[in-house]
């Protein structure tokens, strides 16, 4: 084979071995949870289909980047290969390999075949890939080793994820291998939206902090950060419209600039990640009055938002114009949650506005939200809304709105029958502030329970585990996700028949177990995975693996 066959013998060589992977597993068809010799596979999350053998395969320190097709050379696949590079070998392999005269490896190269060059991130973005590892040389070689397979650069970096996970280290030889070779993967999510919620209203989050956060979304190949960037208690994000809204921030110290905003969105898409930005109006709002004083009813009303002055929605507006600057995705966040209207009735002027438009304050609440979709739609984007919208006035909402449930389950069910996109949150199993809810029942959260028809199930975009930050902060934000978030990734990526098939206190456990140890040595601060409550340290000594 000449050293850059096209694309068209990549992929006829692609049919061949998946044909002989395809006869292997027709001899001895193994679960899509277990490898060839019955162990589990130690990959998170579970792919699609898997397909291993018996051999041990050694991956050279020098492993070269191979990239074909029209995205392959995408500057993105370039730095996610060579983060992932990092993350395989350690900082002296290549200094051990010159010494040690190099030559013989297993995987020598890595071939990453993408179809499109297209940059765009969006939700449903395509991100299948296949994979393919055999020995240079031998029976199953692939042009050096290795090969991804894509249709975009974010379906390659998925893979990349998964190729890192399959190099282990080998501390007698000093090699990294790949056990079980040839392995054989197909995969895709299952779901479009698998988020986490980070909240940075509650306690400030250092960009850096932040941007861990979103390395370790992309290890367990979550793809939305949802960005509660403002709350009732700060608004640390600068507004260029309306400069003194960050006056609301705990202090000057604790404030993201425009420019941090674009440099988060930027880092996430590179990692496959999108960001969705929330303002959670009318209510959670109070530190909005900080910087502008008249957006509050009164001095003693506070919060909701005053629903009666146009003047609070030409800052929404300013608002939602400036962030439209900064997150390009499709999606944003108007939250609409725990609103108490009582003190609307009790300020005077906003009472009189009520009496003369003949409304009550459930009718100031569902007006105050519509109006608040319509800025947001005319800015292009499609409102997201916390339950308590779909609940109080589910027939008026604009047919875009997509619902978050959070308050319990049974939710999404009832968004579906109406036509409405859902989003599960479900507090009981999915908020990672509930500290005493353990990873067996994250793990068991099923988004589309309840949904029979399949129609319906098409309108769950998927779920998202919330970092609520009332007791989270740069000291232990991380070991409060990790690694209970995984196991919603897991749910959210994993094929359902996969999942089902698994026992829980076996092979998901050491599965899980291996993969908090995996976190642990790329420097996230995952917490124990059976802590009786979450993010505590061990109580006593232990390996990793058993913790």
């Amino acid at each position: 084979m000449p050293p850059n066959p096209p694309a068209y013998l990549l992929l006829a060589l692609l049919l061949l071995l998946a044909g002989t992977a395809a006869s292997a597993a027709r001899l001895r068809p193994p679960p899509a949870n277990a490898t060839s010799d019955g162990e589990p596979v130690y990959l998170w999350p579970l792919p699609k289909s898997v397909t291993s053998g018996s051999r041990t395969l050694t991956v050279d320190p020098d492993l070269a980047l191979d990239p074909r097709g029209p995205g392959g050379a995408s500057p993105a696949v370039a730095e996610a290969f060579e983060r992932y590079r990092g993350h395989v070998f350690a900082p002296w392999a290549h200094a051990a390999r010159a010494a040690g005269g190099g030559g013989g490896y297993g995987v020598a190269r890595l071939t990453v075949v993408v179809a499109s060059a297209n940059e765009t991130l969006a939700l449903g973005v395509d991100e299948s890939y296949t994979i393919y590892v055999g020995a240079a040389g031998g029976f199953n070689s692939i042009v050096g080793g290795a090969i991804i397979e894509a249709n975009t650069i974010y379906g390659a970096i998925r893979g990349l994820e998964t190729f890192s996970q399959l190099c282990v280290f080998n501390y007698d030889t000093k090699n990294v291998e790949v056990l079980h070779a040839p392995w054989h993967i197909q995969d895709e999510p299952r779901f479009a939206f698998r988020g986490l919620l980070l909240d940075t209203s509650r306690h400030y989050l250092p960009v850096d902090v932040i941007k861990q956060v979103i390395d370790s979304m992309s290890f367990a190949k979550l793809n939305v950060l949802h960005w509660h960037i403002i709350d009732e208690q700060s608004f640390p994000l600068e507004v260029p419209s309306y400069p003194n809204l960050w006056k609301g921030s705990y202090s000057k110290w604790e404030r993201y600039t425009v420019e941090d905003a674009h440099d988060i969105v930027n880092y996430a898409k590179k990692r496959g990640i999108n960001v969705m930005a929330e303002i959670d109006v009318p209510g959670h709002a109070e530190s909005w009055g900080n910087g502008y004083p008249t957006l509050w009813p009164s001095p003693n009303c506070t919060e909701p938002l005053d629903v009666s002055s146009n003047f609070t929605f030409e800052v929404i507006y300013g608002i939602l114009s400036d962030m439209r600057k900064i997150f390009p995705f499709g999606l944003f966040h108007l939250g609409g949650d725990e609103v108490y209207t009582g003190c609307w009735n009790v300020t005077p002027h906003v009472r009189q506005w009520l009496n003369e438009r003949n409304m009550t304050t459930k009718d100031a609440y569902k007006y105050f939200v519509l109006k608040a979709q319509e800025l947001a739609i005319k800015l292009n984007w499609i409102p997201v809304n916390w339950e308590e919208t779909f609940n109080s006035f589910k027939e008026n909402l604009n047919p875009l709105t997509v619902v978050h449930n959070w308050l319990g389950p049974g939710v999404c069910p009832k968004v579906v029958a109406k036509g409405f996109r859902c989003i599960m949150s479900n507090q009981g199993v999915w908020y990672l502030d509930h500290l005493d809810v353990p990873w067996e029942d994250v793990y068991s959260g099923e988004p589309l329970a309840g949904i029979s028809n399949k129609n319906q199930q098409k309108l769950v975009l998927g779920g998202e585990v919330c970092m609520w930050g009332e007791t989270a902060d740069t000291s232990d934000v991380l070991q409060t996700i990790w690694p209970r978030a995984a196991a919603a990734a897991e749910r959210l990526w994993s094929q359902l028949e996969a999942i089902s098939a698994q026992d829980l206190e076996t092979t998901v456990l050491s599965r899980l177990h291996y993969f908090r140890c995996l976190l642990n040595h790329r420097g996230i601060a995952a917490a124990p995975v059976t802590n009786y409550y979450a993010r505590r340290p061990p109580t006593g000594p232990g390996s990793c693996f058993v913790q």
